[in-house]
Formats: structure tokens, C-alpha cells, sequence
């Protein structure tokens, strides 16, 4: 039986659209190639440079439906008319095998995911303020003026749920935000609950 101890983490990452998140994880890939990345399933269409398989699962709103039906999701949620939602079981054999996961998801999927992992690691990606985050949705070009606004609007409600997390991280800069994740990884590896079992097993041997 695989103890807390060897058991990988699920780190969950989200926070508002536009505020940064493909961007972190991508150079988290880089500087922690052992964090294993969910890969989500979307109905939304690829960006520029956005490749099926790696960013997301490309799925339609038919193929999206027929996953949720078969119970094949850890959570999924629909935001501004497009679903969004994580392959269960690839989370959990990954966890078992002792990786770290992580899963950059919207805040709605987060919480759901923190219904059934409550013992996850969940971290808010904040936007140095919302001028900002205005300025990043913009330099997208994608984004109509209606959407900009509705955006931003779900983006309020969003911030407001930052109680729900265990850390909040500010993506002033990329490799700051990334710096300080990882430094939360460190920190939660370290936590006595997860060494206590190897204490455990040594004061038996010694009796």
C-alpha cells in the first residue's frame, strides 16, 4: 500500500483568464521536466502555436459531451460558452506512481477538484492588477471588446474565491511566478504529515 509519504503531489494551478498561467507552466516544464503535465480537454479553438495533445485535447462540444457522459472527467466546467475539463484517470495513476502532477485549470474546474482531492496543493495565479490583466487580454488579438469586458467581469468573481486556496502567487514576472512554485513544492515535500511515516517505520525498527 503506497503511503502519503510516497504518494506524488497534485498541484492544482488557476486564476483568471489572461493572467498568465500556459505561459508559467510552460517554463515550468522547463526548469521541473520531473512535474508531469495534465494535459486538459477543451472545445475552445487552438491558438497560434497551441498543438493537440501537448496544450490541450481539442475536443467538439459533441466529443466533450460523450466524455462527460462515460464519467471520464475529473471535473470539467464551462466558461464563456466553451467546456474545459481533466482525464481522470491519468491524474490519479500519476499520483500513485509517486509524480507530482499538475493541472492548469479554470477556477471553477479547481474547486471541483478540490472536492474530490482535498489534500491537493492549490495555487491562485494573480495578476499584478487588473490594468494588467486588461493589457494581456487585449495583446492577445483574439478577443472582441464584449469579450474583453465579460472577461474581466468573470475574472472579480474569480479573485474573490482566493480564500478557497492554499497560495496565491503574483505573475509580475515569469520566472519569479515560477521560482515561487516551485519553492512551494519544496516546502510541501518537506511537511512533517508527509515524513512522519518514514519517522514511524524507523521507531519500530529500533523496539
Amino acid at each position: 500500500m503506497t503511503s502519503n509519504a510516497d504518494k506524488g503531489l497534485l498541484i492544482v494551478l488557476s486564476g483568471p483568464s489572461g493572467v498568465g498561467k500556459g505561459t508559467v507552466c510552460s517554463m515550468l516544464r522547463t526548469l521541473a521536466p520531473e512535474l508531469v503535465y495534465s494535459v486538459s480537454a477543451t472545445t475552445r479553438n487552438p491558438r497560434v502555436g497551441e498543438t493537440d495533445g501537448v496544450n490541450y485535447f481539442f475536443k467538439s462540444k459533441e466529443q466533450f459531451r460523450s466524455m462527460i457522459e462515460k464519467d471520464e472527467l475529473l471535473e470539467y466546467a464551462e466558461y464563456v460558452g466553451q467546456y474545459y475539463g481533466t482525464p481522470r484517470s491519468f491524474v490519479a495513476d500519476t499520483i500513485r506512481a509517486g509524480k507530482d502532477i499538475i493541472l492548469e485549470i479554470e477556477v471553477q474546474g479547481a474547486m471541483k477538484v478540490k472536492q474530490r482531492f482535498p489534500d491537493g496543493v492549490f495555487i491562485f495565479l494573480m495578476p499584478p492588477s487588473l490594468d494588467e490583466l486588461r493589457s494581456r487580454i487585449e495583446n492577445r488579438g483574439t478577443e472582441t471588446d464584449e469579450s474583453i469586458r465579460n472577461r474581466l467581469s468573470v475574472a472579480v468573481d474569480e479573485i474573490r474565491l482566493l480564500e478557497h486556496y492554499d497560495y496565491a502567487v503574483v505573475n509580475d514576472r515569469v520566472e519569479s511566478a515560477c521560482e515561487r512554485i516551485q519553492s512551494i513544492i519544496t516546502a510541501e515535500h518537506c511537511k512533517r504529515e508527509r515524513i512522519m511515516p518514514y519517522v514511524k517505520s524507523w521507531m519500530e525498527e529500533v523496539r
